[in-house]
Order: C-alpha cells, then sequence, then structure tokens
C-alpha cells in the first residue's frame, strides 16, 4: 500500500495565515483603546476574563488560515464559492469587535453576531463539501461565535 506523502504549499498557506491572523489583529488594533469597557460593563454568567479572549482569538484565526488554505488547494472545481463565504464570515468578524467596543451598540453587534453565526454555519456547509477536516477545523470557532451570542445578548441585555 502507498502512503500519501503531505505535501505543503508554504507561500498559499503563509498568506492565507496572514490573512485571517491579519484580520484579527487589525480589529484588535482598531479597538484596542475601548477593549476596557469589558471589565466596566455588567456581564452574564459564564463570561470569561477579559485576557482570555486574544488568546482564544489568536488559536481561531491560526485554525481559520489552515482551513481556508486546506479549501484553496483543494482539487476541487467549485471552490471559489467557499472561499467567498470565508471571505464575507470575517469580514463581519472584523467588524463586530468595531461595532462593540468602539460604537458600544450591544443590540447592534448581538444583532452582527447572529450574522456572523449564520455565515459561519454557511462556510462549514461548503467547506464540508470539499474537505472534511476542514470543516472540522472550524468548528471550535462555530462553538465559541455559539457562545459569543450568549455573551454579546446577555451583555446587551444587562447593560440598557
Amino acid at each position: 500500500m502507498k502512503s500519501k506523502t503531505l505535501y505543503i504549499r508554504w507561500k498559499p498557506l503563509i498568506i492565507s495565515l496572514l490573512i485571517s491572523v491579519g484580520t484579527g489583529a487589525v480589529s484588535g488594533f482598531l479597538t484596542q483603546s475601548n477593549t476596557f469597557i469589558f471589565q466596566n460593563i455588567k456581564k452574564p454568567p459564564l463570561a470569561p476574563p477579559g485576557a482570555l479572549f486574544p488568546i482564544v482569538w489568536t488559536v481561531l484565526y491560526i485554525l481559520m488560515g489552515i482551513s481556508a488554505y486546506m479549501i484553496y488547494t483543494a482539487d476541487y472545481e467549485e471552490k471559489s464559492r467557499a472561499l467567498w463565504i470565508y471571505g464575507i464570515q470575517l469580514a463581519i468578524n472584523f467588524f463586530w469587535t468595531i461595532i462593540f467596543f468602539n460604537l458600544r451598540n450591544y443590540l447592534f453587534a448581538f444583532i452582527w453576531l447572529l450574522l456572523l453565526w449564520v455565515s459561519v454555519l454557511f462556510m462549514l456547509t461548503e467547506f464540508r463539501k470539499i474537505n472534511k477536516l476542514a470543516a472540522q477545523l472550524q468548528i471550535p470557532y462555530f462553538i465559541w461565535i455559539t457562545f459569543a451570542a450568549y455573551l454579546s445578548a446577555g451583555i446587551w441585555l444587562l447593560n440598557r
């Protein structure tokens, strides 16, 4: 039995990681002066400490980048649709932090997060058609977005 050799295309992998991690870094940079509000608002039960968020998001952006790379390098004719959905959800993700931290519009942030949740669900569905492992790498992100929706709704309700 022949074994499959893992072949990594480094340039697309690095670009994919730069896109995903870079999106989070730029969003974080644009909101860094307002992240103190998380410490000063009422939060629902189970809200983690603010210091945990950058760690979790960095891991999730790395997983997103690897997953998108797997789709990009897949031998699948209709992968452009999946990559477009990936790009759309990444843009929605980018603006959530600005809406929440800079605009402090918690209701709109919650609604925007629901839009992100739906877009990630669509992305998962499309990725699964192409590469199951790429879709599975997005599951922690989907779970985190679900938890973030709970937090966002709670923050909106407690801080009206």
